[in-house]
């Protein structure tokens, strides 16, 4: 493999239309100076000299899919506030498009505040709401997911969920089988509240917390390659999922594939992780390309573990940067892809 036949492979990544489909937040970044202790508590006070916005959440998806050359559409709900006007600035500062995007009255923003003094990230603050959508609302946005849908040729959906109160099983249940009658890829970002609810997809990506979780195992649990393997077999056949992707941090990453019954694990790649955050919107839009296009498990998971690591080395949350990303992969390709 040389770089000409990476770039084919990216290159087919400009004719996919991807839905993303999940909870939308904004990624606020407040840096300043720490020069004393508050008298009021003992706590550090931070002097703010600056005040960075990021999309966040489902819209790193999105930027993550625009920044390997796919042509993303986000399908989300917003508040009716003044953060909303923040978020509708980014997205065209972005130039990403934001007919999908639904604003519900008496509904928050979220908001991700992350205090930063002396390059230290002292804490976060989530201004948000995540309580479930109403009946009405829950409608109204199926509606709106379902007129993208067949008004655009959308290639795949990514459902990215942080528990903010956007899914429930009934709405799950009602996109996935829309998407079954169009032929739509299908792959699915959980977390624990939802986890069980996805069925007959694609590809499922938990990490190791939230496959922990998911599957209310004992915290802390030590699991070795071949739980892993037991668990995820296990599971792919109960939900009727074709692939599982576990992300595992320093541990690299796992493939269950339930088709050819082939569990496939790759090691981590050494970097110089500065935050971790947004690691795994990066990973699922990556191996969600990857898979559509139709390359082997080997690539993809290449390719994923390669850009997980590569977005961790650097402060905040970051797109992947695609470049860097083709050189990654022509620098470790695997033995079996020379």
């Amino acid at each position: 493999m040389d770089m000409d036949k990476i770039d084919q492979i990216f290159e087919k990544f400009s004719n996919a239309n991807v839905l993303v489909i999940g909870d939308v937040m904004i990624d606020c970044y407040i840096s300043g100076k720490v020069t004393r202790i508050s008298p009021e508590a003992p706590v550090p006070i931070v002097n703010a000299q600056s005040r960075n916005y990021r999309l966040g959440g489902a819209a790193n998806v999105a930027l993550n899919l625009k920044s390997l050359g796919a042509k993303p559409i986000l399908c989300s709900v917003i508040g009716s506030d003044n953060k909303s006007k923040v978020l509708f600035d980014l997205m065209e500062e972005c130039e990403l498009d934001s007919l999908g995007l639904v604003p519900i009255y008496g509904r928050r923003t979220t908001v991700k505040y992350r205090i930063i003094g002396n390059n230290a990230h002292i804490v976060r603050v989530d201004d948000e709401r995540d309580e479930q959508l109403k009946e009405r609302e829950k409608r109204q946005f199926l509606t709106t997911v379902e007129q993208v849908i067949d008004h655009n040729p959308i290639d795949a959906i990514i459902f990215e969920d942080y528990d903010k109160g956007l899914f429930s099983k009934d709405l799950i249940e009602e996109i996935i089988s829309f998407a079954h009658k169009k032929n739509i890829f299908i792959a699915v970002d959980p977390k624990k509240r939802n986890f069980n609810n996805y069925k007959d997809v694609n590809l499922f990506k938990p990490n190791m917390k939230e496959l922990s979780a998911g599957l209310n195992l004992e915290e802390n649990v030590n699991l070795t390659l071949e739980n892993i393997h037991d668990l995820t077999k296990k599971f792919a056949m109960e939900k009727n999922i074709d692939l599982v992707l576990i992300t595992m941090s320093d541990r690299g990453m796992a493939f269950y594939d339930r088709v050819a019954d082939r569990f496939y694990h790759q090691d981590a790649f050494t970097r110089r992780v500065s935050d971790p955050s947004g690691a795994g919107d990066t990973v699922i839009s990556v191996s969600t390309l990857f898979l559509w296009a139709k390359e082997s498990l080997e690539m993809t998971c290449l390719a994923s573990n390669l850009a997980g690591g590569l977005v961790c080395e650097y402060v905040g949350v970051v797109p992947i940067n695609t470049a860097q990303l083709k050189k990654e992969i022509l620098k470790n390709r695997l033995p079996e892809m020379q």
